[in-house]
Order: C-alpha cells, then structure tokens, then sequence
C-alpha cells in the first residue's frame, strides 16, 4: 500500500476518533444540547466503516471507547450506553452493504444492540453486586436527581419543583418498569434517524448508500393493529405489574406508528413542493411539541383505515 494512503487512513482514522470523543463529551456536559447530539453518536463510526473497510473501521469505535475509559478512569453505564451507540453505527454499516430493506435493516440493527446491551447490563449488574432490578432502579433515581437540580437551576417555579419531588417515587416506579419500551423506542429512532442523515454524507463521498426505495410510502404491517389494541386491553386489568407490561407494548407501537406518520407528512411535503427550509422547521416544530407528536401517531395508526397517500388506489383502478 502507498504511503500516501497509508497517512490517509491514519488521518481518516484520528479525524473519526477526535470527533466521536469530541460529541460523546457534549453529551455528557452540556445537558440539553447534549441529548440532541448523542443522536448523532452513531454516525462518525457508520461514516468511518463504510469509507475504511470493515477492519480499519473498527478502530475509531474501538480506541474511542478506550480513550474514553482512560480519560474519566471508570466504566460507567453512560460509557455502556455510548458504546451500544457506536456499536449501532458500525453494525448499520455492515448492513448497508447487504443492501437489505430499510425495515430489516433497522430491525436486525437494533436487535443486535439491544441483545448486547443486555447481555452487558446483566454483567455489569453482576460485578456490582446488584441485581439488574435494583442496578437500573439506582440509576434511574440518580438520573432523577440530577434533573431536579437541573429544574432548580433553570429557576422552575417552587411549587412544581415541590410536586415534582412529592411523586419521585412513583416517577421512579413506572420509569423503571417501562425502560425496556423506552430503550427500545429510543433505539429504533436513533437507527432510523443516522441511517437518513447518513445519505446525503455518504452519497457526497461517492460511497455506497443502498435504494431504499420510496421511503415517504413506507407503512407498518396491518397486523400490528392488533397488537396495539392486544396492548389497549392488558391497560385494562387491575394489576399493576400486567398494566405495565401493555404500556410497554404500547410505547414500542406507537414509536413504529410515529415512523408511519411522518413517512405520511413527508408524503404531502413532497407533493406540494415544500422548501427544504420551511420542512426543517416544521419537522423541529413536531418533535417539539408533544400535542403534533401525538397528532403524528394517530396518522400512522389511522392510515389503515383511511389511507392518507392513497396507496394502491391507481394499481386498483
């Protein structure tokens, strides 16, 4: 290999290792700002593995992890969740060049990162001395500490400040009891939202990006309906631990519905010519407000019945 492109790789290799450290560092100290760009954790090492090979791609996950542990001197379960993020950027790659359906790409992604996260969750429980109950209940009501002093210094007023903290109990417990939908919520939207940013990068560089087709005309299977209405009537039994177990169910589904109502808004942006600037803003607009977030989900479940883009209506005629 020439020399000139061995400094390439070896530049190529630094560049990708200084920026993920460089978003895993605002992530953690700058709070709000931060949650934003841990969304983006995945891509460097998604970029990085498709331009450098399998093997030399590996490396800026890899020494980024390691860099990492030595600067803050423990392994702690943010540097976990920091490194399931890498490991989805580096397995979405290795899937994008199956050259699989967007669906299954995602699917098979976060079902390889989910089950590691696991399989790390129960290990880390175990050194701990803890078991993974009691592990995610501490960490869980660390994390609500901390946001109730970041409540306090961004002057919330006392008495919400008051009631907040008179239900961290049972805040605790339903968090605890949900995390599972959560996490898996949190995963398919962070694959799904690299996998798109991911295009205009790689397309610029003249890397492969696979045809996913006509995304905007996406749509989940019929047959989910019934596991959302399944989900609906386990809300209804009085046990609290079976309750829990259909709000999990419903967390996931409404997170698939959410992709379908947003492949139905991008329909419509796309047919009425929409500037680029004014979708930016109105896409930052619904994941801003609850109220549209949910006005968005009722579209991707009610698309069924209604078909908004009129989907195989031309075919049938």
């Amino acid at each position: 290999m020439p020399q000139a492109v061995q400094e390439s790789i070896s530049t190529d290799i630094v560049i990708g290792i200084i920026i993920t450290c460089f978003i895993f560092a605002i992530s953690v100290y700058l709070p709000i700002i931060g949650f934003f760009c841990s969304l983006l954790i995945p891509l460097p090492v998604l970029f990085y593995r498709s331009k450098l090979g399998r093997k030399k791609g590996a490396i800026v996950p890899v020494a980024s992890i390691i860099l990492i542990v030595v600067i803050t001197g423990e392994i702690s379960i943010n540097i976990l969740f920091f490194a399931e993020l890498l490991l989805l950027g580096y397995i979405l790659s290795e899937l994008i060049e199956i050259n699989l359906p967007i669906d299954k790409t995602i699917l098979y992604a976060c079902s390889s990162v989910l089950f590691a996260g696991f399989v790390c969750l129960i290990f880390y429980s175990n050194i701990s001395n803890t078991g993974i109950i009691g592990f995610v209940s501490e960490y869980v009501a660390k994390n609500l500490k901390l946001t109730m002093e970041l409540y306090e210094n961004i002057g919330m007023p006392e008495e919400s400040i008051y009631m907040l903290s008179e239900s961290l109990e049972d805040i605790q417990y339903v968090l605890v009891r949900i995390l599972p939908s959560l996490t898996v919520a949190s995963t398919l939207f962070v694959a799904w939202a690299n996998l798109l940013l991911a295009k205009p990068i790689l397309n610029v560089r003249s890397l492969f990006y696979p045809d996913f087709g006509v995304l905007n005309q996406w749509k989940a299977p019929d047959s989910f309906v019934w596991i959302i209405i399944g989900c609906g009537l386990i809300l209804l039994f009085p046990d609290r631990g079976v309750k829990m177990l259909g709000l999990n169910g419903l967390i996931v589904m409404m997170t698939i519905y959410f992709f379908q109502g947003i492949t139905i808004i991008s329909f419509y942006f796309e047919k009425k010519r929409f500037p680029r600037f004014l979708r930016i803003v109105l896409y930052t607009f619904v994941a801003m407000q609850q109220v549209i977030l949910l006005i968005v989900i009722g579209l991707g479940f009610f698309d069924m019945w209604l078909n908004f883009r009129k989907l195989g209506m031309k075919n049938s005629g």
